[in-house]
This record gives C-alpha cells, structure tokens and sequence, in this order.
C-alpha cells in the first residue's frame, strides 16, 4: 500500500513542479511580448513625433501635427508600460495643442515643447 501512495506523492510533486514551470515560462514569454511591443510602440510613437513639417506652410504643420496626436492617442492606448503611456499622451497633446498663430509669432517655443515632449519619450522608450 504504502508504494502507490509514495508514487502518487512524487506524481503530485512533479505534476505540481511542472505547473510552476509552466506559469514561469509563460510570465517570461508575456514579459518578453510586452517589451516587444514596447519597443514598437515607440518606434512607431518616435517615428511620428520627427516626422518633418513644412514651416512655409503653418496651416499644413498644423494639420500634420494635429493628425500625429490623433494617431498618438491611439498608440498611447496600446502601450503596455505606463511611463511610454505618459510620454506619448503628453506628446499628443502638445501636437494637438499647437495653433497657427503659435507657429507664426513663437516658432521657437512650440518647438521647444515639442523638443522637450520628445526627449522624455526617448527616455521613457530607453529606460
């Protein structure tokens, strides 16, 4: 009797073992899959907040930058990590702040904020 049960322990044990496995592998595999969207995320966010303007063209600037935030806010809510969120969100709302009149009469400080608006999303995407 006390053979089955002993062999009935050690299943339980290895099955048990096997579970823990088996969760491990799959939080790693979802950590990776997270990082991997991460990074195209920001590529797509980075690659949209450089995409050049024509600055002899305000209104056509305006309309690109306002169609860049649109599509941002749309990538912000696919993006898994809360900083690369927050970066992105604060991006799109710059782009779809700006007015003609700021880049007419304040080129340099719209350009500026959108500068800084970049820089922490670089940061955020690296860290």
């Amino acid at each position: 009797m006390r053979v089955p049960v002993a062999l009935s322990a050690v299943a339980l044990v290895a099955v048990v073992s096997g579970c823990g496995a088996a969760q491990e592998a799959a939080q790693t595999a979802s950590a990776i899959a997270d990082t991997a969207t991460t990074v195209q995320v920001c590529a797509e966010a980075l690659s949209q907040a450089t995409a050049a303007v024509d600055p002899a063209s305000p209104q056509q600037a305006v309309d690109q930058a306002h169609a860049a935030a649109a599509s941002l806010t749309d990538l912000a809510a696919t993006a898994a990590d809360t900083t690369v969120n927050g970066a992105i969100t604060g991006l799109a709302a710059t782009l779809r702040e700006v007015t003609v009149e700021d880049l007419i009469g304040q080129p340099a400080a719209w350009l500026a904020r959108k500068a800084d608006q970049v820089a922490a999303l670089t940061s955020a995407c690296a860290g």
